[in-house]
């Protein structure tokens, strides 16, 4: 998954020496922000392995495009969420990534309407009835799961 949003947050690093191999480890968790329409959204993750962090060098206030794996565990009967970055990276524009900018869209001019006769009775388009509208037509159908 992805999620594209600024760094608010990098809580303290944590590290230690695994029981099983005897090798060293680190790992550090940050909050992301992001805006889903007007609310903002904030998540969680851990960056694990050292050579990671500093690949990664996420700075808070900063906008990144973070991908990551989720994955749970449970523990004495409840169940825990472990949400694992694997790639961090600046959102792409497209300036960045050296494409031209899209051009504005031009509407074409319209033609000049015809100008209407004073004395000719104006006819409005028949609006059709839900009976007149063939089954399964476009728009008729609801989404409806039932």
């Amino acid at each position: 998954m992805d999620i594209t949003g600024k760094i608010t947050q990098a809580l303290e690093p944590r590290s230690g020496v695994s029981q099983r191999s005897g090798n060293p480890w680190k790992s550090q968790e940050f909050v992301i922000e992001w805006y889903e329409n007007q609310y903002p959204r904030h998540c969680v993750f851990r960056v694990f392995g050292e050579d990671r962090l500093n690949q990664m060098n996420l700075q808070v206030g900063q906008e990144y495009t973070i991908s990551f794996d989720i994955d749970a565990h449970e523990y004495n009967g409840r169940w825990f969420n472990d949400i694992n970055a694997w790639r961090a990276q600046p959102p792409v524009t497209a300036a960045a990534a050296g494409q031209p900018a899209p051009a504005a869209v031009q509407t074409p001019q319209a033609a000049p309407a015809a100008p209407a006769a004073q004395d000719a009775p104006a006819e409005a388009a028949p609006v059709p009835n839900a009976t007149d509208v063939p089954a399964g037509a476009a728009g008729t159908e609801d989404d409806l799961p039932f």
